[in-house]
């Protein structure tokens, strides 16, 4: 007879399922399939290029230099929020009264798409009108971030870690509030100073939050610095901003060598598969869970 038992389960992640081949499944097999393809500028002719459109990425000099970008950018933007967010965390958690506004203040930019982010940061930092040039300008410094590669760079950096700090900054601070009590009290009454406190008992406690969050400051590195790079600098000066999730859609969608730019992304999935596994075999061994 029918067993409702069974089919239901299936009934309810079937909408999950279809979306999840939809706009996963079938664009990275189809991604897989035309990077080992070369076609002209409109797709009207396909031929088998073999690896050849793999082998030339590692011989394109901006490629190489996307990949160094990239992890520039994701190791500064992981430095800075996490260490940002736990010292934020630490300071509002310790707050009574004034808990509430605080939070909400520094909740605010993550409800900020990055797009939205990249105008608001590129009001600030335009190099004739910003407050951020007129702040530095009196102080002896040049600051031009459209034609100095250095300094595009690091906006794109603190413009992205604004964004990305507020994650960051709740989850540490619900973390923080679920410390007992009763250990931070015994630590005290053993003498253990405000800093022993925290690097032996806080901070392993909060190490589940903190290998989570690692990951997800990884991903929004590889992937979601795409707005913020496409607003302020597009990839440039001199391709010094473009990472990796961009020069796909440089090479894509302006360049339209489609071969390429398939290879290109089925490379960035490839390694950011295998940084995350990395991180679960080696980093999660340090993870306390309770």
């Amino acid at each position: 007879g029918f067993n409702h038992h069974k089919v239901y389960p299936w009934l309810f992640i079937l909408p999950q399922l279809l979306i999840t081949a939809v706009f996963f499944i079938w664009p990275a097999a189809n991604a897989v399939v035309q990077s080992f393809k070369f076609s002209d500028a409109f797709g009207l002719h396909q031929g088998f290029a073999g690896w050849s459109n793999f082998t030339d990425l590692f011989q394109d000099p901006s490629y190489l230099k996307a990949v160094w970008v990239t992890l520039v950018i994701v190791v500064s933007l992981t430095v800075i929020t996490m260490s940002l967010g736990l010292f934020m965390a630490s300071l509002v958690s310790q707050r009574k009264r004034s808990a509430g506004f605080y939070k909400t203040l520094l909740i605010w930019p993550y409800a900020i798409a990055p797009a939205v982010a990249a105008i608001l940061w590129r009001f600030l930092c335009h190099p004739t009108l910003g407050w951020l040039t007129a702040f530095l300008k009196p102080l002896g410094i040049s600051f031009d971030y459209v034609n100095h590669a250095g300094q595009a760079l690091l906006v794109i950096i603190l413009t992205a870690s604004w964004q990305q700090f507020s994650y960051n900054f709740l989850f540490y601070y619900a973390a923080l509030k679920a410390v007992p009590q009763c250990l931070i009290d015994a630590a005290i009454m053993d003498g253990a100073s405000a800093w022993q406190r925290f690097w032996r008992i806080i901070l392993p406690i909060l190490s589940p939050t903190s290998f989570f969050l690692l990951i997800m400051n990884v991903i929004y590195g590889f992937f979601d610095t795409f707005g913020i790079i496409q607003i302020m600098t597009h990839g440039g000066p001199g391709n010094s901003t473009s990472n990796l999730i961009y020069k796909v859609y440089q090479d894509g969608f302006e360049g339209m060598d489609l071969g390429s730019s398939s290879a290109q992304s089925v490379l960035l999935m490839i390694l950011v598969i295998v940084i995350t596994l990395a991180q679960f075999k080696y980093l999660e061994r340090k993870v306390h869970y309770e």
